[in-house]
């Protein structure tokens, strides 16, 4: 079956590449805005309006029409990678963990390379106490964007921890 969405897009090999190389921070945040543009992008207009007003109902704090979209959305176009992240983003700020990592695990299936999820395993895990398993999950984000701001600092500071509680 075709995919639904842009994680199939021909633009995303060079971007990566780009931004594994820039070392200018100015582009590098210009290549992650390219990345999620395309990421959202969805091969059909009924799509594209299930993605907005999803995003729009999460963005203005109502989490369970933002979910009822969502669900609509991986229904529909279950091979669209960006559906799943945001229903994990919404199971997320409604603290169901469990469903988070679920779909962040479907979004990875779909999409290797998607850094926002691999942040987002990394906060849930973080969350609920298993440092060593957040601190594999933004080391994988990291290696697909290496400009994520502030990651490389968090995970600074939580090896430190570790070392600390161990000792």
């Amino acid at each position: 079956a075709p995919a639904d969405a842009g994680q199939d897009d021909q633009r995303l090999d060079v971007l990566f590449k780009r931004l594994q190389n820039t070392s200018d921070q100015n582009e590098a945040r210009s290549i992650e805005t390219t990345i999620w543009q395309i990421w959202i992008e969805a091969k059909t207009d009924n799509l594209n309006q299930l993605m907005r007003t999803g995003i729009a109902a999460m963005n203005a704090g109502r989490l369970s029409d933002a979910l009822r979209v969502f669900d609509k959305l991986v229904e529909v176009a279950p091979t669209f990678a960006e559906g799943w992240n945001k229903r994990a983003t919404v199971y997320y700020l409604m603290k169901s963990f469990d469903a988070s990592v679920n779909d962040i695990a479907q979004t990875l299936k779909l999409e290797p390379r998607h850094f926002g999820a691999l942040s987002g395993l990394g906060l849930i895990n973080q969350a609920i106490g298993r440092a060593a398993a957040a601190i594999k999950a933004y080391e994988q984000a990291l290696e697909v964007n290496p400009h994520l701001l502030g990651l490389r600092d968090k995970v600074k500071v939580m090896k430190e921890a570790l070392k600390g509680e161990e000792t």
